[in-house]
């Protein structure tokens, strides 16, 4: 059995989700300790974490010890991973893309579709939202080889939730590598302004924030506007051309001005586009996994190198034989080479 301590690197929840889906490919055994430790005031197991537990063990068939809620110790013990059809309610605002984002790598490597419902956060704080997983994560997992459906019932805003995406995960006899060195500044970008339960004057100020700073930093850029019915809540997406379209994206919340939302999402794009580096950070994290388990060798260049990148690598080779080396600094642009090999 696999023992991880929790509390190392970024000490999150990028830990546990990683462990569950490689437990589901290898069938090995793990025990996770100090969960979540370095998410202070509330480390363990939150409603969210539980969820994405319960998903792997749902697909996985696995033994389960320690899954409640403030958990800081579980033991994951897997069985066969079963394909088809499959409903994970999470119950509150918890974020549906990261309980995707643990069980779909063994569902794509089953032999059989999957269909799954997912019920939850759509658009969350420190999580990727549905508008990132449909134009950037997806479009990654279809160059890797993947193909994954995906739409949105109901928006799920944070902190009430209550959304609904659907995805159709095909069975994907084998990954491809990727090599993606050398980027391009975009001149032209699409900004999504995503509102509900709000007066029409909100998302017209958040667009037109995002379409003032992008042109004046040399970005022409297409607006559009999405209404949804459901609670208040408010998002605010840029999405820049490249040789993958990169989505980057800022969420309302109570008291927080639309020009603030607008802001967090410009801030984020130009950062990114300023380095000329092909892959965002949030992409380079979740591409890791995948490319350990590609038929060939992947190198890409990544904007920012971040704590959940090195840290993913490490609960990887805890798993599976394989070279992964981080050329950089955290915090700066670096270079991203992955030995891969299929299981």
């Amino acid at each position: 059995m696999i023992d991880i301590d929790g509390s190392l690197g970024e000490g999150g929840g990028q830990i546990l989700r990683s462990a569950l889906t490689l437990s589901l490919l290898t069938g090995k055994s793990f025990k996770l300790r100090k969960i979540r430790a370095n998410r202070k005031p509330k480390p363990g197991l939150r409603p969210q974490h539980l969820a994405g537990v319960r998903a792997a063990g749902k697909i996985g068939n696995a033994k389960l010890t320690g899954d409640a809620v403030n958990s800081n110790q579980l033991i994951f013990e897997p069985g066969t991973v079963t394909a088809g059809q499959h409903h994970f309610p999470i119950g509150t605002a918890g974020s549906t893309a990261l309980v995707l984002h643990t069980v779909y790598l063994p569902l794509a490597l089953a032999n059989e579709l999957s269909e799954l419902v997912l019920e939850g956060g759509t658009h969350n704080e420190k999580a990727p939202c549905f508008h990132y997983l449909q134009a950037t994560w997806r479009m990654y997992m279809q160059r890797l080889g993947m193909k994954i459906d995906l739409a949105m019932e109901r928006p799920g805003f944070y902190p009430r939730g209550g959304g609904k995406i659907l995805a159709s995960i095909a069975s994907t006899p084998k990954l491809r590598p990727l090599t993606l060195n050398s980027g391009r500044q975009s001149d032209s970008a699409t900004i999504t302004c995503g509102t509900s339960g709000l007066p029409e004057h909100v998302a017209k100020r958040c667009s037109r924030r995002a379409e003032v700073r992008l042109r004046d930093a040399g970005i022409a850029a297409e607006v559009q506007i999405e209404e949804y019915p459901g609670d208040p809540g408010c998002m605010l997406a840029i999405t820049l051309g490249g040789p993958v379209p990169t989505l980057f994206f800022g969420l309302g919340a109570r008291g927080k001005p639309a020009e603030a939302v607008a802001d967090e999402a410009v801030d984020q794009a130009l950062a990114h586009r300023a380095t000329g580096m092909p892959v965002d950070p949030h992409s380079a994290d979740q591409l890791l996994l995948p490319l350990a388990l590609a038929d060939g060798a992947s190198e890409f260049q990544v904007s920012e190198i971040t704590l959940h990148l090195t840290t993913n690598a490490t609960v990887i080779q805890m798993f599976l034989d394989r070279e992964i080396a981080i050329a950089g600094e955290v915090g700066q642009p670096g270079v991203v080479k992955v030995a891969g090999r299929a299981l």
